[in-house]
């Protein structure tokens, strides 16, 4: 993928991810089923991923490759990341502490956790859009807390279908409602 394509995909995917959101009752948005995240908790993990990779994209490109440093290996493509990262969950990988959210009550409000999702996939977009050039996503590697050292076009695919499969697991949740 291009970054245009990148940036189509992901307003996309934040897009259906919000559509879905707004459309429920408040109270189907904060029920939490048994062993499972509410929407809202879905949400909230989903802000702290992406306000923490948008960091990958305003930093200083010096400090990201003092950070995690440079590629030895082309990027991966879209599939293989997602095929990692799949793989590491059914091998019980899970989302590490800074990213598992609290518990939000619905006298938080939806209306607000929504906005603060808007707010992180506008800054994170705007980040990609004006501080990274289509080179640069495959020049400077990030570390994920489960997928180890990638690179930025890596992250990016990250970031999309990580935002698809918290809508499919919202979606088949609604289903079994």
């Amino acid at each position: 993928m291009t970054k245009v394509e990148i940036l189509t995909a992901s307003e996309k995917t934040f897009h259906q991810f919000s559509h879905t959101c707004n459309n429920m009752a408040d109270t189907a948005f904060f029920l939490r089923p048994e062993n499972k995240w509410s929407v809202a908790e879905n949400v909230q993990h989903l802000i702290l991923s992406t306000k923490t990779t948008s960091l990958a994209y305003w930093l200083p490109k010096f400090i990201v490759k003092w950070l995690a440093g440079v590629p030895n290996r082309a990027s991966r493509t879209f599939d293989e990341v997602k095929d990692k990262y799949y793989q590491k969950l059914s091998d019980g990988g899970t989302a590490s502490s800074p990213f598992v959210p609290k518990p939000v009550e619905i006298n938080y409000g939806k209306e607000k956790l929504l906005q603060r999702w808007k707010k992180s996939t506008a800054k994170y977009l705007n980040a990609l859009t004006k501080n990274r050039t289509e080179k640069d996503l495959d020049n400077y590697l990030v570390k994920h807390p489960l997928l180890g050292r990638i690179t930025l076009r890596e992250l990016c695919y990250f970031t999309i279908f990580h935002t698809e499969h918290h809508l499919n697991s919202i979606q088949k949740s609604l289903r079994n409602q």
